[in-house]
Parts: C-alpha cells; sequence; structure tokens
C-alpha cells in the first residue's frame, strides 16, 4: 500500500513515465507541484494542454512547429540545397543553438535498428529521398549519432543517395563513437560540422 494519497500517487506515476525521470525524482517533481502557488500550476497545465493541441511536425522537414512549415522552412535565408540528415526534433535544437548552421533538415524519427525491428520503411527516408530529387538538393550531411544505428542509418541513406550525384557527408570530428547528441556541446558540434567528410 502506498504511503502517498491516491492523487499524489498518480501524479509521480506519470512523472515516473517521462524519460530518464526515476522514482526519486518524480516524487520531488510532484511535491514541487503540492507545494507551488495555484495559478502557477494552473499556468503549466495549460502550457502542456497548448503543447499537445498546438505542436505539430513541419510537413517538409518533420521539425516541431504550429503551422504547416516551421520557421526553418519559411526562411527565405536558409539555404535550401542543403539538407542535414538527423534523427530527432531535439537534434536540430542543438545544432540551432550552435548558430553555425544555415542550410535546413529532414528528421527521420529515428534510427534504423533491425534488433528492435526498425526498418528503413518505418523511418521518414521516402520523403527523404522525394525531396532530394525534387528540390535540386546539392548536399547532404548524415548527423544521425555515431551509435551502430547511427552509422548503419548513414550508410543506408548514402547508398540510396548515390544515384544522385551529389555531395555526401557524414558529421566526423569531435563526436567520440557510440555518444549521442544529447551529451556533445556546442563547440564540439561546431567543429563536427566544419569536419564532416564525404560518403
Amino acid at each position: 500500500m502506498s504511503a502517498y494519497t491516491k492523487s499524489m500517487q498518480d501524479l509521480i506515476d506519470h512523472f515516473k513515465k517521462m524519460s530518464g525521470i526515476g522514482a526519486k525524482t518524480a516524487e520531488r517533481m510532484a511535491f514541487h507541484v503540492l507545494q507551488s502557488p495555484k495559478e502557477e500550476m494552473e499556468k503549466f497545465s495549460r502550457a502542456i494542454s497548448n503543447v499537445k493541441e498546438q505542436v505539430k511536425f513541419c510537413k517538409v522537414c518533420g521539425n516541431l512547429s504550429e503551422q504547416d512549415l516551421c520557421g526553418i522552412c519559411n526562411d527565405p535565408r536558409r539555404d535550401k540545397s542543403i539538407v542535414c540528415v538527423i534523427e530527432e526534433p531535439k537534434d536540430l535544437i542543438l545544432i540551432e543553438k550552435s548558430g553555425h548552421y544555415r542550410g535546413t533538415y529532414h528528421v527521420l524519427f529515428g534510427a534504423i535498428s533491425p534488433l528492435d525491428g526498425i526498418g528503413p520503411e518505418d523511418l521518414r527516408i521516402e520523403e527523404f529521398l522525394k525531396r532530394v530529387k525534387e528540390n535540386k538538393v546539392k548536399e547532404v550531411i548524415l548527423a544521425t549519432d555515431s551509435n551502430a544505428e547511427g552509422e548503419t542509418t548513414a550508410l543506408y541513406l548514402s547508398k540510396e543517395l548515390k544515384p544522385f550525384k551529389i555531395k555526401i557527408s557524414r558529421i566526423a570530428y569531435g563526436i567520440p563513437v557510440g555518444e549521442n547528441f544529447d551529451y556533445i556541446n556546442q563547440a564540439t558540434l561546431i567543429r563536427a560540422m566544419e569536419g564532416r567528410r564525404p560518403m
């Protein structure tokens, strides 16, 4: 039997479902909610509802957006001939924070992982290849993670892109093998973009 009231236990259980949140952190978060002013928590609740109701994915690149096209795809100053392929929208946010990259993106929403039953058909690869064909793309930067799944995805994409006879590069310099984007600082990421190698 839980020492918490039902409503507190429900809240803790919901926090525990979040990625990277363990039991102790979930308890601290629940107590923070309990001890915060009601008005603050009402704003918090509205912010969650607004995200669920208003945020969608860009029809072109898959980035987070509240319109059909995200701010990057809508920006005439971005170089549409360069596309950086990433696994998740959060990877895009990390690259954007560096302030160095001026091309566009394509979010795959994952990586090829046969052990997990994820094949090319489960990702946004078909949409990407269509985009390359139709939009006069001159360079593709493969910025998937440097773990086994990311490398497999990058190799698969490089093979699929070969017939297009465009520049294909892979970020490399400064990113440790097996490391995820989440743990890479911005200076390292800038060096990785600058030191990308042809594939």
